[in-house]
């Protein structure tokens, strides 16, 4: 078993403003070279949260330290500036009368000719070197973008913040600067913390995601575990659509439109949801009045009649009403299928990729 600290651990943080909670109990561990995420809706306190590891804004409550050593409590606070702690926002935040090599020398201290070497070496590892001498008014997004992150890294820090850095750019950039910008971060040892609303973004970048709500963290995993064993109904939801197919609980089992689901350790006459991702829904045409054959992890295949279907790019999007109590449920489907309103199929569920909640 290691015995080596994290390098940023928070400790119990909470944050409150005008008698509102913001930031409640948060506690989170992020390893050298570890990439984890604080993924939430607006408002959540991701990005207080990410004030308080800066310095920029301060705690009720709670302990922060980097490679074990104290850096904030309520009492002993190390300035911003000495916490080796560096920031990326997604204003880029450049300063527009620096050239950029300046911009990247902004936070260096030591001889002309070592600082030079530094900004070189970055420049040319996100393939700026030619740019030296120009100013941030000059060059495109992706390109500042690309400046932000090697002026933040220049210093070394130990911790890097994100704050929605990759927002602003369009999504034919957004994808290959951010992998260049972790591949150059994991390549410099260093601890990331990002902050994002995007559930994509947070499954893409993140070796760890620290799923947020209502201030406090509601669940926290790698990406696979967040996504395929979610905490709670919102949870599901917040990472892609959803079906909820209502129930109540007799006998520790749910009779649906596909069956009965067990409900384990559920009391009886309690309501449920059993969440299914529209993905997981099998469509199978009619066949002669009959059903088709279900297998094991199928269940039972419950008759429905289409009310919609869209063709959404990759895939196409089909809405049905159950003739077993009218409610709507949607399934996606590889490539172009699109039946007409009122066409009766019938489909199946994956019962191992349904999750049953008690409703709240």
């Amino acid at each position: 078993m290691s015995l080596t600290p994290p390098r940023l651990r928070i400790e119990n943080i909470i944050r409150d403003f005008g008698g509102r909670r913001v930031v409640d109990d948060v506690t989170l561990d992020v390893m050298p070279g570890q990439v984890t995420c604080l993924l939430g809706p607006s408002g959540c306190g991701k990005s207080t949260t990410l004030r308080i590891i800066a310095g920029v804004d301060m705690q009720d409550s709670g302990r922060i330290w980097v490679d074990g050593t104290l850096v904030c409590d309520t009492v002993f606070r190390v300035p911003p500036e000495r916490r080796s702690i560096g920031l990326m926002f997604q204003d880029f935040a450049l300063f527009p009368h620096l050239s950029v090599a300046d911009n990247v020398a902004f936070g260096l201290r030591g001889p002309k000719a070592e600082k030079r070497r530094r900004v070189t070496e970055l420049l040319e590892r996100v393939s700026l070197e030619r740019y030296l001498d120009v100013f941030p008014h000059e060059l495109s997004g992706g390109e500042q973008q690309r400046v932000a992150l090697a002026r933040a890294i220049a210093p070394r820090p130990k911790i890097m913040l994100m704050d929605e850095p990759f927002s602003g750019l369009d999504n034919r950039l957004r994808d290959g600067i951010r992998d260049d910008t972790l591949g150059i971060l994991k390549e410099e040892g260093t601890a990331v913390l990002l902050v994002t609303h995007e559930p994509e973004e947070a499954m893409r970048m993140a070796d760890d995601i620290a799923l947020m709500r209502g201030g406090k963290i509601v669940q926290q995993g790698a990406p696979y575990n967040v996504y395929n064993t979610p905490a709670d109904q919102a949870a599901a939801a917040f990472f892609s659509d959803i079906n909820v197919i209502k129930g109540t609980v007799h006998g520790a089992l749910t009779q649906t439109a596909f069956g009965k689901f067990l409900a384990p350790g559920v009391p009886d006459n309690t309501e449920v949801d059993i969440v299914i991702r529209p993905q997981h829904v099998r469509i199978d045409f009619d066949r002669g009045g009959r059903g088709p054959l279900p297998t094991p992890s199928d269940g039972t295949p419950a008759r429905a009649v289409v009310q919609r279907s869209r063709f959404i790019g990759k895939e196409s999007l089909v809405e049905f009403q159950l003739d077993f109590d009218g409610s709507m449920i949607s399934a996606t489907v590889p490539s172009v299928f699109l039946p007409k309103p009122g066409t009766p199929l019938w489909l199946m569920i994956r019962r191992d990729k349904c999750f049953v909640f008690p409703r709240r």
